[in-house]
């Protein structure tokens, strides 16, 4: 029997996890993305919290009208900003499962260029 979207992207995501995790010194960059909105934050799995968190629902990226893929960009440097406040310029890079291209890879790089390392 043939796999769903979302199995598939389960079944990734799974084999993803197996060899990427945060920890207090490097939280982990997870990305989620769903029609409208794009999601990011850092999270130390040792400790089971999130360190720092942001989405294009934030009311200043929200307000700008752009594509989607402006919108990541927007994130991807506001959650650099937020992790580089806190303390945290090394991450580790945690795409969910999502293949590495347009919103997920404009947020990568922009996150690069806000300073944060992976």
């Amino acid at each position: 029997m043939a796999l769903t979207k979302q199995e598939r992207r389960q079944r990734i995501k799974y084999r993803i996890r197996k060899k990427v995790q945060g920890t207090s010194e490097r939280p982990r960059l997870c990305v989620f993305r769903s029609n409208r909105n794009i999601f990011a934050q850092l999270i130390d799995d040792v400790k089971q919290v999130t360190v720092v968190a942001t989405s294009s629902r934030v009311k200043d990226i929200a307000d700008q009208k752009v594509n989607k893929v402006e919108q990541a960009k927007l994130v991807g440097k506001a959650i650099a900003e937020k992790a580089i406040a806190a303390g945290y310029s090394n991450v580790v890079f945690d795409r969910n499962g999502y293949l590495y291209h347009g919103r997920i890879k404009s947020l990568a790089e922009a996150a690069r260029e806000g300073g944060l390392i992976f």
